[in-house]
């Protein structure tokens, strides 16, 4: 199933150079986009530095659980084991879980806890990140869907914390 949904998926690759030339910015480049919000959160009010700090925190902790998990279990990437549409350059590392995503998805659930607005755009590039890494032939479904939820669930769990943390400060 896994397979076939990425094969539904990555066989688009080379019909439209247009779509292809978008996915692969987006891919690789996107990412940046979050960092930036994230870096400029940490510049505003005292609300969005505590965003950014909580995605912060959510960020290393999401990637030592990425570590983690590349100790004990490897997965091929799609193009490893299968001859499949590849647009861009990767390792050859385990596909599991897409650090990308993670890294996206960290960003964005933490925004999103705390600003709907900003927080649900970030959620709908965090979306398109991960369907990219698909398409350029990097990741499988099962690859992204784990690692977003890896991500949301972390954040979450960080977020949490926070607001108990800060409203226990808040009482002395």
């Amino acid at each position: 199933m896994d397979y076939k949904l990425f094969r539904a998926i990555n066989q688009l690759t080379g019909r439209y150079s247009l779509l292809d030339m978008l996915m692969i910015l987006i891919s690789n480049k996107v990412r940046y986009v979050f960092i930036f919000v994230l870096i400029s959160m940490l510049f505003q009010n005292y609300s969005h530095k505590k965003v950014a700090l909580s995605a912060i925190t959510s960020i290393v902790l999401s990637l030592f659980i990425n570590s983690a998990i590349r100790l004990v279990y490897f997965k091929p990437r799609p193009f490893v084991k299968h001859r499949v549409g590849i647009l861009i350059p990767s390792k050859t590392d385990s596909s599991f879980p897409s650090k990308h995503t993670l890294l996206v998805f960290a960003i964005s659930t933490s925004i999103f806890l705390r600003e709907r607005v900003l927080g649900s755009i970030m959620m709908g590039l965090s979306v398109l990140t991960g369907f990219s890494r698909i398409w350029v032939g990097h990741h499988f479904p099962s690859d992204i869907i784990g690692s977003a939820f890896i991500s949301i669930f972390t954040s979450s769990v960080i977020n949490k914390t926070f607001n108990q943390f800060t409203s226990k400060l808040k009482s002395l």
